[in-house]
């Protein structure tokens, strides 16, 4: 195997940025000091926004960008797929805990978490979905990027382990595009009232 082979996969594929680490806590920070804050407003704005983020890219993600990558060249896909993962795994993940997190808080704040029948099965509801969404996420499609993404660093990838994965990683992003709609749906419940 010849030194160019090696640097091109190296090129085709950026290491992952652990100063990415950086703006995650900064993130995280940001969120602990509008909690401590007690402003409504601020975690309302940090729930939707984030939010509104995790969603957006899920759904683009699974529903526009999956589509498109599965029709071009394995080439084109291996670029993008090694340049995307890397920003990704910061992404996603604190996008996640940011709008859990506000909304379990939020909802305590506004009474939501001690609501009556029938308004308490939407409560589970959006618990449940968003349990399901953050363990997936977390359990299911950063494992399985990480792994996609190491094998595509390697001079010489293994088609059938990423073919293997990548089957996964859809029928989940497929899942988890159900629930960001279902999640939708109960959010707009809780906006107009239980």
């Amino acid at each position: 195997m010849s030194s160019g082979t090696i640097h091109a996969a190296e090129d085709a594929a950026p290491p992952i940025r652990l100063g990415n680490l950086g703006w995650v806590a900064l993130a995280l920070v940001a969120m602990g000091a509008i909690i401590a804050s007690g402003s409504l407003w601020a975690l309302t704005f940090l729930h939707v926004f984030s939010g509104l983020l995790w969603t957006g890219i899920d759904l683009f993600m699974g529903f526009v960008v999956g589509p498109v990558l599965r029709g071009v060249p394995l080439s084109a896909r291996r670029a993008v797929v090694c340049r995307l993962m890397p920003k990704m795994l910061f992404l996603m993940p604190t996008l996640s805990i940011l709008t859990g997190t506000a909304g379990w808080v939020l909802a305590g704040r506004l009474g939501f978490l001690d609501a009556a029948y029938p308004g308490y099965w939407w409560v589970v509801a959006a618990l449940a979905i968003i349990a399901v969404l953050t363990v997936q996420g977390l359990g299911i499609l950063l494992p399985t990027n990480l792994l996609v993404y190491f094998e595509l660093r390697k001079p010489v990838p293994d088609g059938p382990r990423i073919g293997r994965l990548m089957r996964r990683y859809v029928r989940v992003v497929a899942f988890q595009g159900s629930l960001q709609v279902a999640i939708i749906v109960v959010m707009a419940r809780f906006a107009t009232g239980l």
